[in-house]
């Protein structure tokens, strides 16, 4: 299965043992409220796992796909709170098909806050 498949089965079953398996040790994790990148699995894991928690939920979609030779950039949409939030993810593999470096933009400014919000409570959860 190539890394993108994995990554698509990821999204659509939430299995978060799957999602560590897929990040490399020293993945980087770029945030669109985070000034500075988010070195090393662990932190990579509870962004990607609360983002998966906070966006991924009923009405998450991709619509669009572009990808390279160990890259992809898939364009997603979704309405929370009645905000429709619209971005990509920005995924880069290494040789064995690992995450190495994974950055999400966001639009319009009002989802973006409104995430910031949202993934704030849920990253302190995950850390209590």
């Amino acid at each position: 299965m190539t890394p993108l498949a994995r990554w698509y089965e990821y999204a659509k079953a939430h299995d978060h043992a799957a999602l560590w398996e897929m990040l490399h040790p020293d993945a980087v994790f770029e945030s669109p409220v985070v000034h500075t990148p988010q070195r090393g699995r662990d932190i990579t894991f509870k962004y990607l796992a609360s983002a998966d928690q906070v966006l991924g939920g009923p009405g998450f979609t991709y619509v669009g796909e572009w990808t390279g030779p160990d890259s992809a950039v898939l364009e997603f949409e979704n309405v929370i709170d009645g905000i429709k939030i619209n971005g990509v993810d920005m995924i880069r593999w290494d040789a064995e098909g690992r995450i190495v470096h994974f950055k999400v933009m966001v639009r319009p400014l009002k989802a973006v806050n409104m995430l910031h919000a949202k993934m704030g409570e849920m990253l302190a959860t995950m850390a209590g």
